[in-house]
């Protein structure tokens, strides 16, 4: 069993989940058709519009006092929920405005987003940084959080941190708000290309749709491409090499929050075809261009229950984020993380492409990853089943701080660092033999035990701020001082 580290130190803070933080989804009662033809959707409505006028003011009067409170702008989501389904009413100037909320709420239902656990956070600088006191900071956290049928989705927290490096995390609102979700304005014709062949669908069916595209082209240009080959009598491929063409152009989506929704109530929730079991372990990172321009990325794990596939989001201000996927041999399987600026003019990126080693790539485009070379194998007692990184690499005077997390014996999980040269990130010029953060006695309990994990930590005042996930069920912060962690990782394996 690794031994417990005096580096780190456990703060007070717990996030907990809170299963009273609940989204209104639109609700379809199911897609199948009965025995007799229509869908159980249709024969809903159909029930629903033969309620008596008098008795459908009452239902709404009661709906609206036992859930309006739970949710904002409560009327207007069931009237965008009456939208949804309003093709299954033959004439919607007939109804009246309660018989629409009233549809609403019965294609509506609730779910609990943190109603199984709240862990696996990574905390960047915000947006908004500029005019606080020296020493002060904004920061910004994002979490995994788990609901029913083990669905995964990613909130957020904001707080500030002190000039004595304390943290303080902001009220979190009792509401939760879904994004809204629009097609990208243009796809790039290379990287759909490549990503088709990875997909193992770069026919000569796919080349055919491709071809008359321009380098960057619309949904409607690529739909219309597929409908001129579709026109001149599909083959026998046909049918599935259009379905992965959808599903990849669908993968690629925009999700924007309303300007008045606070970020600790902003959820956004799986919505592309890859990810229809969950999006995990959110790696943000904020990224500094050589123009001194920033912008936030995140890798993720996108999950459809069968594999899973990394993706990339892509936002400048925690509003609207630019959903994508990643391509190249460097982007496969889990824990994606980029480093927070370009080395030599290329984007750089952790990977653990064979779910045991450590590797890193470069590349001049962030959503293509091939050139990809191993950088750690696991060496030490407490990580030989497996590594993997705990977030984008943190820049230090002695080089680039890589936090690891190791599985060993029994299946348990421990944290661990490793030192990357700044000029050359390929060189390790520094490892702990032992880990830095292993479950105490107050951690090995959870979803899935005697696990410590975080997808990434903040330097502020001298110390590792790091919130880390506690057997997949909750959030603690730790500390560590960073001139300590280094001292510890002058030599490889030291």
């Amino acid at each position: 069993m690794p031994r417990m580290s005096a580096l780190a130190i456990r703060t007070q803070h717990r996030l907990l989940p809170d299963a009273r933080r609940v989204l209104a989804k639109p609700y379809s009662p199911g897609e199948e058709m009965l025995v007799t033809g229509p869908s159980r959707a249709a024969q809903l409505m159909e029930r629903v519009l033969a309620i008596p006028e008098p008795e459908v003011r009452s239902l709404l009067e009661r709906i609206l006092s036992t859930f309006s409170h739970r949710h904002r702008d409560f009327e207007e989501l069931l009237e965008r929920h009456f939208r949804l389904v309003a093709h299954l009413v033959d004439s919607t100037a007939l109804l009246s405005p309660e018989r629409r909320s009233l549809i609403g709420a019965y294609f509506t239902n609730e779910y609990s987003v943190e109603a199984a656990a709240l862990f696996n956070p990574s905390i960047v600088l915000a947006p908004e940084n500029d005019e606080l006191p020296v020493g002060e900071k904004r920061f910004v956290m994002s979490l995994r959080a788990v609901g029913e049928g083990h669905l995964s989705s990613i909130e957020f927290r904001t707080g500030s941190l002190d000039a004595a490096g304390g943290l303080t995390f902001d009220p979190t609102s009792p509401y939760l708000v879904a994004g809204h979700r629009t097609k990208p304005s243009r796809y790039d014709k290379g990287l759909f290309g490549a990503k088709l062949q990875e997909l193992g669908a770069g026919n000569e069916l796919a080349d055919q749709v491709l071809a008359p595209l321009a380098e960057h082209f619309t949904h409607a240009e690529l739909e219309t491409s597929l409908a001129a080959l579709e026109a001149q009598g599909p083959a026998a491929i046909w049918f599935e090499t259009v379905k992965i063409i959808r599903v990849l152009a669908a993968s690629n989506y925009v999700t924007t929050f309303p300007a008045s929704s606070a970020l600790s109530e902003r959820v956004i929730f799986p919505a592309g075809p890859c990810e229809t079991r969950g999006m995990e372990d959110a790696r943000f990172v904020r990224f500094v261009e050589d123009d001194g321009t920033i912008k936030y990325f995140a890798t993720y794990t996108a999950y459809d229950g069968f594999q899973i596939i990394p993706q990339l989001i892509e936002t400048d201000d925690f509003r609207s984020f630019s959903i994508s996927t990643l391509n190249g041999t460097a982007a496969q399987n889990k824990g994606m993380a980029l480093f927070p600026r370009r080395i030599n003019g290329k984007y750089v990126i952790l990977s653990r492409k064979d779910r045991e080693n450590l590797h890193i790539g470069t590349s001049s485009n962030v959503r293509f990853w091939d050139d990809v070379s191993e950088l750690y194998k696991p060496s030490n007692p407490w990580e030989l089943l497996q590594i993997g990184n705990c977030g984008s690499p943190l820049e230090t005077d002695a080089g680039w701080l890589v936090l690891t997390h190791g599985a060993g014996a029994m299946r348990q999980y421990a944290l661990g660092a490793l030192l990357l040269d700044r000029d050359d990130p390929r060189k390790v010029i520094g490892s702990l033999r032992e880990p830095f953060l292993v479950p105490d006695e107050t951690e090995r309990e959870g979803y899935v035990p005697n696990v410590v994990y975080t997808c990434g930590g903040i330097l502020h005042q001298g110390e590792l701020l790091l919130p880390y996930g506690i057997s997949d069920s909750a959030v603690g912060i730790a500390r560590i001082p960073l001139s300590s962690l280094l001292s510890k990782l002058s030599t490889p394996n030291g």
